[in-house]
């Protein structure tokens, strides 16, 4: 018989004191992370710090076969978790236990492990499951791109899904061990470093490490029949770069901007510090899709890319992101601006480089060739929202936004910020409001006027960014010419021969720059 407690309220007041924090009841992990542009996507409760991907795969059917095993510890009292998964699971284990578990919604699967999780405590999570991810389709898409010889795995916001099961957001980060089994004369090619490669009975085995933390959408899959190039940058940094056999027309072009891969990682280093990776390259599979991505230290890059002729100004793009998104990650999607902004700005800094085009005179150009009223000025790139998370306003105006920051804070702050970011935060993930008082610290003033009014006002701002009247040249973003080579802005004679945007001539740089504005075009991967 159970018997009514009656106490006081003071004394229900002491009991609850009393009562320690472990004490309550253990609870479901939430079916997402808690980011508003991505509801269901990651899920709550638990902190992801290892995968480990075991694979076959038979690009004939398309036929993949896996068991990845999930280090991760709880962050509260679980009574059940979910992973974003979307192939058939075979088997699910909780810390050697046969837990249950049950597909919902587009990508959810729910594990209920046979002893709930205490708050700190490990838990080794094992799934078994098969497919064909071509097959499976989510909210309408699917992010596995089918080649004549075989798969690629390469997605923003999502690819996980369809080849291993995660907490699929870029607030998990973790490392990875991917192995994967494909017939022989075929590669598979993932991120980090090839440990090891072993053939038996017509199998050949792949197993690659990534040893520095990365978010669940920078890890890549390649399995086809690639041409590998292997070399160090001139700093000595291992590069593999990779490219289908089949390319046709594309070949030479992808591989006279790929090939570049050491070079544009030492000079960037020069801009934004150590290259925070063992390794670095690219690769170009025989795909239709036109869009690139930083899968962390191996680039997939789309041959259409190229198919206008070599592009380096991409790959500087892509190389970018492996500071600015790779090993400093987003914490929520609405700050996209900290990955496309700055990679956007390298390409314009590439350009300083390459004498065909001052920053400053591109961020003129750029804002000549948006008058006022143009739905251009309508995005806001600090929160532009989850339709127009990847639109050309995030890359342009987030590219002035940058501009506008070198020019109020001056050159020697503009450098240490660039440098200093990437460094202070390597390898965690970070927010706008972070970045705006790490600047402010950095300058010595405040910056949050000019943030705003570039990154969450509406509407063209008053005017292009520009030097203060004072700023010498070198500050304002002009670089000399090598001798013998044209003026960055190509002179008078080369700007009258271009075309103009307001009066403002169209820098030398600015197609190669056009060229990559699809590289991360989300409709087109949700569209196949």
């Amino acid at each position: 018989m159970r018997k009514r407690l009656i106490v006081s309220a003071a004394g229900a007041a002491a009991l609850l004191l009393a009562v320690p924090a472990a004490a309550a009841p253990a609870a479901p992990g939430a079916p997402g992370i808690g980011d508003p542009y991505y509801p269901t996507y990651g899920n709550g409760g638990y902190d992801v710090s290892h995968y480990d991907i075991r694979l076959t795969y038979q690009p004939a059917t398309d036929r993949l076969e896996g068991t990845t095993t999930i280090l991760a510890t709880a962050t509260q009292d679980l009574t059940r978790f979910n992973l974003d998964f979307a192939l058939d699971v075979s088997q699910v284990l909780v810390n050697g236990r046969p837990a249950a578990y049950a597909a919902t919604g587009e990508q959810e699967l729910e594990i209920t492990p046979a002893v709930p999780l205490a708050k700190g405590a490990a838990a080794t999570v094992v799934v078994r499951y098969a497919g064909t991810p071509s097959q499976e389709s989510r909210y309408g898409f699917t992010a596995w791109l089918r080649t004549p010889d075989g798969g690629i795995a390469a997605g923003e916001p999502e690819s996980a899904w369809w080849w291993f099961p995660s907490n699929d957001h870029p607030a998990d980060k973790a490392t990875f061990d991917v192995s994967v089994q494909v017939p022989d004369g075929t590669q598979a090619i993932s991120n980090g470093t090839l440990v090891s490669q072993t053939s038996r009975l017509g199998w050949t085995r792949y197993n690659w490490r990534q040893n520095k933390p990365q978010a669940t959408y920078l890890t890549t899959l390649a399995v086809g029949r690639f041409e590998l190039s292997t070399d160090t940058t001139p700093g000595g940094l291992p590069v593999l770069n990779a490219y289908s056999k089949d390319l046709g027309d594309n070949a030479g072009a992808a591989r006279a901007s790929v090939q570049r891969t050491g070079e544009v990682v030492d000079w960037l280093s020069g801009w934004f510090g150590p290259y925070p990776f063992g390794s670095a390259g690219g690769y170009v599979p025989n795909v239709t899709t036109g869009y690139a991505l930083e899968t962390q230290g191996r680039v997939f890059y789309s041959p259409r890319q190229f198919a206008a002729g070599s592009n380096t100004s991409v790959v500087v793009h892509e190389l970018a992101h492996q500071w600015y998104g790779d090993s400093v990650s987003l914490e929520r999607w609405s700050d996209i601006w900290l990955n496309e902004g700055f990679a956007r700005y390298a390409q314009w800094l590439w350009s300083e480089h390459e004498n065909e085009g001052t920053a400053q005179e591109i961020a003129d150009y750029v804002y000549a060739l948006h008058p006022a009223g143009d739905a251009f000025w309508n995005v806001k790139p600090g929160d532009p929202g989850p339709d127009r998370q990847f639109d050309a306003a995030v890359y342009d105006r987030g590219a002035l936004t940058v501009q506008a920051l070198r020019n109020a804070v001056g050159e020697d702050a503009f450098r240490r910020i660039l440098r200093d970011w990437p460094t202070e935060h390597r390898y965690g993930n970070a927010t706008i409001a972070e970045f705006q008082r790490f600047a402010e610290r950095i300058a010595g003033k405040p910056l949050g006027d000019l943030l705003n009014t570039w990154l969450y006002t509406a509407g063209r701002p008053a005017a292009a960014p520009s030097p203060a009247p004072s700023t010498s040249p070198a500050q304002a973003g002009a670089v000399p010419p090598a001798a013998g080579a044209p003026s960055a802005g190509g002179g008078a004679s080369a700007a009258a021969a271009r075309p103009s945007a307001d009066g403002v001539p169209e820098p030398r740089s600015w197609k190669q720059i056009r060229a990559t504005d699809g590289v991360h075009d989300h409709a087109e991967r949700h569209t196949r």
